[in-house]
Protein backbone atom coordinates (compact mmCIF):
# COMPACT_ATOMS: atom_id res chain seq x y z
CA UNK A 1 0.00 0.00 0.00
CA UNK A 2 2.76 2.43 1.19
CA UNK A 3 4.71 1.61 -2.15
CA UNK A 4 1.55 2.27 -4.45
CA UNK A 5 0.76 5.84 -2.25
CA UNK A 6 4.61 6.89 -3.21
CA UNK A 7 3.88 6.22 -6.63
CA UNK A 8 0.97 8.49 -6.84
CA UNK A 9 2.73 11.13 -4.78
CA UNK A 10 5.44 11.24 -7.61
CA UNK A 11 2.94 11.20 -10.32
CA UNK A 12 1.02 13.99 -8.42
CA UNK A 13 3.84 16.19 -7.96
CA UNK A 14 4.74 15.70 -11.86
CA UNK A 15 1.32 16.97 -12.96
CA UNK A 16 1.70 19.69 -10.68
CA UNK A 17 4.71 21.07 -12.58
CA UNK A 18 3.44 20.03 -15.82
CA UNK A 19 0.15 22.24 -15.18
CA UNK A 20 2.12 25.49 -14.87
CA UNK A 21 3.84 25.08 -18.15
CA UNK A 22 2.97 28.04 -20.48
CA UNK A 23 3.41 25.04 -23.53
CA UNK A 24 0.31 22.90 -21.52
CA UNK A 25 -1.75 25.85 -20.71
CA UNK A 26 -1.68 26.68 -24.14
CA UNK A 27 -3.34 23.08 -25.37
CA UNK A 28 -6.58 23.17 -23.77
CA UNK A 29 -7.60 19.54 -24.68
CA UNK A 30 -4.15 18.63 -22.39
CA UNK A 31 -4.23 21.02 -19.53
CA UNK A 32 -8.26 20.22 -19.20
CA UNK A 33 -7.33 16.41 -18.72
CA UNK A 34 -4.23 17.21 -16.73
CA UNK A 35 -5.94 19.25 -14.15
CA UNK A 36 -8.83 16.54 -13.82
CA UNK A 37 -6.17 13.94 -13.27
CA UNK A 38 -4.73 16.84 -10.77
CA UNK A 39 -7.69 16.65 -8.94
CA UNK A 40 -8.36 12.83 -8.99
CA UNK A 41 -4.78 11.95 -7.42
CA UNK A 42 -5.19 15.23 -4.80
CA UNK A 43 -7.88 12.75 -3.04
CA UNK A 44 -5.54 9.89 -3.07
CA UNK A 45 -2.58 11.83 -1.91
CA UNK A 46 -4.23 13.48 1.08
CA UNK A 47 -5.39 10.20 2.10
CA UNK A 48 -1.98 8.84 1.32
CA UNK A 49 -0.55 11.76 3.50
CA UNK A 50 -2.92 10.50 6.51
CA UNK A 51 -2.13 6.52 6.22
CA UNK A 52 1.38 7.13 6.00
CA UNK A 53 1.65 9.37 9.33
CA UNK A 54 -0.31 6.40 11.19
CA UNK A 55 2.39 3.74 9.62
CA UNK A 56 4.84 6.09 11.41
CA UNK A 57 3.49 6.10 14.36
CA UNK A 58 3.03 2.70 14.56
CA UNK A 59 6.27 1.98 13.73
CA UNK A 60 7.69 4.72 16.39
CA UNK A 61 5.17 2.94 19.32
CA UNK A 62 6.54 -0.30 18.25
CA UNK A 63 10.23 0.97 18.72
CA UNK A 64 9.21 2.70 22.46
CA UNK A 65 7.50 -1.05 23.29
CA UNK A 66 10.55 -3.28 22.23
CA UNK A 67 13.40 -0.70 24.23
CA UNK A 68 10.99 -1.12 27.13
CA UNK A 69 13.09 1.08 29.73
CA UNK A 70 10.28 3.71 30.43
CA UNK A 71 7.95 2.25 31.40
CA UNK A 72 5.02 5.41 31.06
CA UNK A 73 6.52 5.95 27.70
CA UNK A 74 5.28 1.91 26.55
CA UNK A 75 2.22 2.71 28.22
CA UNK A 76 1.34 5.76 26.07
CA UNK A 77 3.07 3.96 22.95
CA UNK A 78 0.85 0.90 23.49
CA UNK A 79 -2.51 3.33 23.55
CA UNK A 80 -1.26 5.03 20.65
CA UNK A 81 -0.47 1.64 18.69
CA UNK A 82 -3.97 0.47 19.57
CA UNK A 83 -5.77 3.76 18.66
CA UNK A 84 -3.76 3.64 15.19
CA UNK A 85 -4.25 0.02 14.56
CA UNK A 86 -7.93 0.65 15.34
CA UNK A 87 -8.41 3.70 12.14
CA UNK A 88 -5.90 0.96 9.65
CA UNK A 89 -8.42 -0.91 8.12
CA UNK A 90 -11.04 1.77 7.47
CA UNK A 91 -8.29 3.96 6.16
CA UNK A 92 -7.04 1.07 3.77
CA UNK A 93 -10.52 0.27 2.66
CA UNK A 94 -10.76 4.19 1.63
CA UNK A 95 -7.74 3.60 -0.35
CA UNK A 96 -8.09 0.85 -1.99
CA UNK A 97 -10.98 2.81 -3.54
CA UNK A 98 -9.41 5.73 -4.54
CA UNK A 99 -7.25 3.62 -6.07
CA UNK A 100 -9.66 2.53 -8.58
CA UNK A 101 -8.74 4.00 -11.91
CA UNK A 102 -11.70 6.32 -12.41
CA UNK A 103 -13.69 7.29 -16.45
CA UNK A 104 -12.35 9.96 -17.47
CA UNK A 105 -15.96 11.29 -18.23
CA UNK A 106 -16.92 11.18 -14.75
CA UNK A 107 -16.13 14.90 -13.97
CA UNK A 108 -17.58 16.00 -17.13
CA UNK A 109 -20.97 18.27 -16.72
CA UNK A 110 -23.83 16.88 -17.42
CA UNK A 111 -27.00 17.35 -19.99
CA UNK A 112 -29.97 15.67 -18.15
CA UNK A 113 -33.21 14.92 -20.75
CA UNK A 114 -36.64 13.85 -18.81
CA UNK A 115 -39.45 12.40 -21.31
CA UNK A 116 -42.79 11.39 -20.38
CA UNK A 117 -43.18 7.66 -21.34
CA UNK A 118 -46.46 5.45 -20.64
CA UNK A 119 -49.40 7.01 -19.13
CA UNK A 120 -50.54 9.90 -20.85
CA UNK A 121 -51.02 12.81 -18.62
CA UNK A 122 -49.88 11.26 -15.39
CA UNK A 123 -46.67 10.50 -17.50
CA UNK A 124 -45.88 14.39 -18.21
CA UNK A 125 -46.97 15.30 -14.29
CA UNK A 126 -44.73 12.43 -13.35
CA UNK A 127 -41.30 13.87 -15.65
CA UNK A 128 -41.75 17.47 -13.93
CA UNK A 129 -41.87 15.51 -10.60
CA UNK A 130 -38.09 14.24 -11.54
CA UNK A 131 -36.98 17.17 -12.74
CA UNK A 132 -37.80 18.94 -9.37
CA UNK A 133 -36.05 15.73 -7.63
CA UNK A 134 -33.04 16.13 -9.64
CA UNK A 135 -33.32 20.30 -9.65
CA UNK A 136 -33.62 20.32 -5.92
CA UNK A 137 -30.48 17.34 -5.22
CA UNK A 138 -28.07 19.86 -7.46
CA UNK A 139 -28.92 22.80 -5.53
CA UNK A 140 -28.16 20.88 -2.32
CA UNK A 141 -24.99 19.95 -4.03
CA UNK A 142 -24.10 23.51 -5.34
CA UNK A 143 -23.90 22.35 -8.73
CA UNK A 144 -26.00 25.21 -11.11
CA UNK A 145 -28.63 23.32 -13.52
CA UNK A 146 -30.35 25.65 -16.74
CA UNK A 147 -33.06 24.68 -18.72
CA UNK A 148 -32.29 24.28 -22.64
CA UNK A 149 -35.56 22.89 -23.87
CA UNK A 150 -38.62 21.85 -22.59
CA UNK A 151 -42.35 20.80 -23.98
CA UNK A 152 -45.19 21.23 -21.44
CA UNK A 153 -47.61 18.35 -20.61
CA UNK A 154 -51.43 19.45 -21.38
CA UNK A 155 -52.30 18.82 -17.41
CA UNK A 156 -48.83 19.88 -16.09
CA UNK A 157 -45.48 18.50 -15.77
CA UNK A 158 -43.49 18.26 -19.16
CA UNK A 159 -43.41 16.06 -22.31
CA UNK A 160 -39.82 16.46 -22.31
CA UNK A 161 -37.31 18.83 -20.70
CA UNK A 162 -33.49 18.77 -21.09
CA UNK A 163 -31.68 20.80 -18.47
CA UNK A 164 -27.95 21.26 -18.00
CA UNK A 165 -25.99 20.53 -14.75
CA UNK A 166 -22.30 22.23 -14.03
CA UNK A 167 -20.47 21.20 -11.02
CA UNK A 168 -17.53 19.04 -9.98
CA UNK A 169 -17.80 15.05 -10.53
CA UNK A 170 -21.48 15.74 -11.91
CA UNK A 171 -21.70 12.83 -14.43
CA UNK A 172 -19.66 10.24 -12.21
CA UNK A 173 -22.75 10.78 -9.78
CA UNK A 174 -25.05 11.00 -11.56
CA UNK A 175 -24.54 8.49 -14.47
CA UNK A 176 -26.40 5.61 -13.02
CA UNK A 177 -29.90 7.66 -12.97
CA UNK A 178 -30.36 7.04 -16.28
CA UNK A 179 -33.18 4.31 -17.80
CA UNK A 180 -36.93 4.27 -16.97
CA UNK A 181 -38.49 5.25 -13.82
CA UNK A 182 -41.84 3.98 -12.81
CA UNK A 183 -44.20 5.81 -10.69
CA UNK A 184 -46.97 3.64 -8.90
CA UNK A 185 -49.62 6.17 -7.68
CA UNK A 186 -53.31 7.56 -8.00
CA UNK A 187 -53.39 10.29 -10.92
CA UNK A 188 -54.63 13.62 -10.05
CA UNK A 189 -57.04 13.03 -12.85
CA UNK A 190 -58.51 9.36 -12.01
CA UNK A 191 -61.83 10.01 -10.34
CA UNK A 192 -62.11 6.77 -9.04
CA UNK A 193 -59.35 6.24 -6.88
CA UNK A 194 -57.30 3.29 -8.91
CA UNK A 195 -53.51 3.36 -8.44
CA UNK A 196 -52.14 3.73 -11.96
CA UNK A 197 -48.45 3.23 -13.23
CA UNK A 198 -46.79 5.64 -15.48
CA UNK A 199 -42.72 5.96 -16.64
CA UNK A 200 -40.55 8.82 -17.91
CA UNK A 201 -37.19 7.77 -19.17
CA UNK A 202 -33.81 9.84 -17.59
CA UNK A 203 -30.78 10.11 -19.91
CA UNK A 204 -27.66 11.89 -18.97
CA UNK A 205 -25.35 12.76 -21.52
CA UNK A 206 -21.52 13.75 -20.03
CA UNK A 207 -21.00 17.32 -22.05
CA UNK A 208 -18.62 16.89 -24.57
CA UNK A 209 -16.26 19.99 -25.06
CA UNK A 210 -15.13 20.64 -28.61
CA UNK A 211 -12.18 18.76 -28.77
CA UNK A 212 -14.20 15.25 -27.70
CA UNK A 213 -16.07 15.59 -30.60
CA UNK A 214 -15.61 17.14 -33.75
CA UNK A 215 -19.01 17.75 -35.89
CA UNK A 216 -18.40 19.23 -39.51
CA UNK A 217 -21.14 21.67 -40.00
CA UNK A 218 -22.27 21.40 -43.29
CA UNK A 219 -23.78 17.85 -41.85
CA UNK A 220 -26.05 19.64 -39.92
CA UNK A 221 -29.20 21.20 -41.35
CA UNK A 222 -30.15 24.46 -39.03
CA UNK A 223 -33.76 25.44 -38.81
CA UNK A 224 -35.08 28.67 -37.05
CA UNK A 225 -38.38 28.97 -35.84
CA UNK A 226 -40.65 31.34 -33.16
CA UNK A 227 -40.29 30.27 -29.41
CA UNK A 228 -43.25 29.59 -27.81
CA UNK A 229 -43.69 28.37 -24.25
CA UNK A 230 -42.50 31.12 -20.87
CA UNK A 231 -39.08 31.09 -22.24
CA UNK A 232 -40.47 32.11 -25.82
CA UNK A 233 -43.44 35.00 -24.52
CA UNK A 234 -41.79 38.42 -25.61
CA UNK A 235 -39.92 36.76 -28.77
CA UNK A 236 -42.60 34.36 -30.16
CA UNK A 237 -42.90 37.02 -32.97
CA UNK A 238 -39.17 36.16 -33.85
CA UNK A 239 -37.39 33.66 -35.08
CA UNK A 240 -35.41 33.21 -32.07
CA UNK A 241 -35.38 29.58 -31.85
CA UNK A 242 -32.80 26.86 -33.41
CA UNK A 243 -33.16 23.06 -34.23
CA UNK A 244 -29.87 21.06 -35.66
CA UNK A 245 -30.36 17.86 -37.36
CA UNK A 246 -27.19 15.65 -37.45
CA UNK A 247 -27.44 14.57 -41.05
CA UNK A 248 -25.42 11.54 -40.66
CA UNK A 249 -26.88 10.17 -37.72
CA UNK A 250 -30.26 11.64 -38.00
CA UNK A 251 -29.83 13.67 -33.93
CA UNK A 252 -31.58 16.38 -33.50
CA UNK A 253 -31.18 19.00 -31.08
CA UNK A 254 -33.45 22.01 -30.26
CA UNK A 255 -32.83 25.17 -27.46
CA UNK A 256 -35.76 27.83 -27.16
CA UNK A 257 -34.98 28.72 -23.55
CA UNK A 258 -32.85 31.41 -24.73
CA UNK A 259 -34.30 35.16 -25.86
CA UNK A 260 -31.07 35.34 -28.47
CA UNK A 261 -31.05 33.24 -31.92
CA UNK A 262 -27.02 33.13 -30.94
CA UNK A 263 -27.36 31.40 -27.59
CA UNK A 264 -30.08 28.92 -28.68
CA UNK A 265 -27.86 27.78 -31.36
CA UNK A 266 -25.17 27.65 -28.84
CA UNK A 267 -26.93 25.58 -26.27
CA UNK A 268 -29.03 23.44 -29.66
CA UNK A 269 -25.05 22.51 -30.55
CA UNK A 270 -23.77 21.54 -27.33
CA UNK A 271 -26.81 19.23 -27.03
CA UNK A 272 -26.20 17.57 -30.68
CA UNK A 273 -22.77 16.77 -29.39
CA UNK A 274 -22.87 15.37 -25.98
CA UNK A 275 -25.56 13.23 -27.45
CA UNK A 276 -23.27 12.39 -29.93
CA UNK A 277 -20.46 11.70 -27.66
CA UNK A 278 -22.86 9.79 -25.29
CA UNK A 279 -23.70 7.66 -28.30
CA UNK A 280 -20.09 6.39 -28.56
CA UNK A 281 -19.97 6.22 -24.92
CA UNK A 282 -23.07 3.81 -24.64
CA UNK A 283 -21.51 1.39 -27.00
CA UNK A 284 -18.51 1.32 -25.00
CA UNK A 285 -20.77 0.98 -21.74
CA UNK A 286 -22.83 -1.80 -23.19
CA UNK A 287 -19.48 -3.51 -23.94
CA UNK A 288 -17.80 -2.83 -20.70
CA UNK A 289 -21.37 -4.31 -19.14
CA UNK A 290 -20.92 -7.53 -20.53
CA UNK A 291 -17.72 -7.98 -19.91
CA UNK A 292 -18.18 -7.48 -16.18
CA UNK A 293 -21.58 -8.60 -16.02
CA UNK A 294 -22.42 -5.25 -14.00
CA UNK A 295 -25.69 -4.74 -12.03
CA UNK A 296 -25.29 -1.08 -12.43
CA UNK A 297 -24.70 -0.49 -15.98
CA UNK A 298 -25.75 3.07 -17.32
CA UNK A 299 -25.69 1.43 -21.11
CA UNK A 300 -29.07 0.13 -21.28
CA UNK A 301 -31.60 3.07 -21.54
CA UNK A 302 -34.60 0.93 -21.94
CA UNK A 303 -33.86 -0.88 -18.64
CA UNK A 304 -36.71 0.03 -15.56
CA UNK A 305 -34.16 1.53 -12.77
CA UNK A 306 -36.79 2.38 -10.22
CA UNK A 307 -40.26 2.43 -8.82
CA UNK A 308 -41.56 5.27 -6.63
CA UNK A 309 -44.44 3.45 -5.03
CA UNK A 310 -47.04 6.40 -3.36
CA UNK A 311 -49.41 4.07 -1.80
CA UNK A 312 -46.90 2.14 0.36
CA UNK A 313 -44.15 5.40 0.58
CA UNK A 314 -41.77 3.42 -1.24
CA UNK A 315 -38.56 3.70 -3.49
CA UNK A 316 -37.11 0.82 -5.16
CA UNK A 317 -34.03 0.51 -7.11
CA UNK A 318 -34.34 -2.94 -8.99
CA UNK A 319 -30.37 -2.83 -9.91
CA UNK A 320 -29.65 -3.51 -6.49
CA UNK A 321 -32.55 -4.53 -4.61
CA UNK A 322 -32.63 -1.08 -2.47
CA UNK A 323 -35.61 -0.10 -0.88
CA UNK A 324 -36.43 3.15 0.98
CA UNK A 325 -39.37 4.07 2.78
CA UNK A 326 -38.59 8.07 2.48
CA UNK A 327 -40.97 8.96 -0.64
CA UNK A 328 -41.73 12.37 0.55
CA UNK A 329 -37.56 13.10 1.16
CA UNK A 330 -36.88 11.11 -2.03
CA UNK A 331 -39.08 13.26 -4.16
CA UNK A 332 -37.52 16.33 -2.58
CA UNK A 333 -34.21 15.91 -3.66
CA UNK A 334 -32.85 13.13 -1.00
CA UNK A 335 -31.44 10.86 -3.54
CA UNK A 336 -27.85 10.90 -2.08
CA UNK A 337 -28.52 7.33 -0.16
CA UNK A 338 -29.69 5.92 -3.70
CA UNK A 339 -26.30 7.60 -5.45
CA UNK A 340 -23.87 6.04 -2.42
CA UNK A 341 -25.37 2.62 -2.58
CA UNK A 342 -25.47 2.19 -6.47
CA UNK A 343 -21.64 4.15 -6.32
CA UNK A 344 -20.57 1.31 -3.71
CA UNK A 345 -21.94 -1.47 -6.05
CA UNK A 346 -19.97 0.07 -9.11
CA UNK A 347 -17.07 0.83 -7.31
CA UNK A 348 -16.93 -3.04 -5.62
CA UNK A 349 -16.96 -4.32 -9.06
CA UNK A 350 -14.04 -2.53 -10.32
CA UNK A 351 -12.27 -3.25 -6.91
CA UNK A 352 -12.45 -7.22 -7.81
CA UNK A 353 -11.78 -6.83 -11.35
CA UNK A 354 -8.90 -5.00 -10.32
CA UNK A 355 -7.63 -7.68 -7.89
CA UNK A 356 -8.70 -10.72 -10.54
Amino acid sequence: MTDRILIVKQKFDEIADLIIQPDVISDQKRYVQLNQEYKSLKKIVDTGEVYLKLMANIDEANEIIQDGSDKEMVEMAQMQLEEAKAQLPELEEEIKFLLIPKDPEDAKNVMVEIRAGTGGDEASIFAGDLYRMYTKYCESKGWRTSVVDLNEGTAGGYKEIIFEVTGEDVYGTLKFEAGVHRVQRVPQTETQGRVHTSAATVMVLPEAEEFDVHIDMNDVRIDLFCSSGPGGQSVNTTKSAVRMTHIPTGLVAQCQDEKSQHKNKDKALSVLRSRLYEMELAKKQEEDAKKRNSQVSSGDRSAKIRTYNYPQGRVTDHRIGLTLYDLDGVMNGNIQKVIDELQLVANTEKLKEAEI
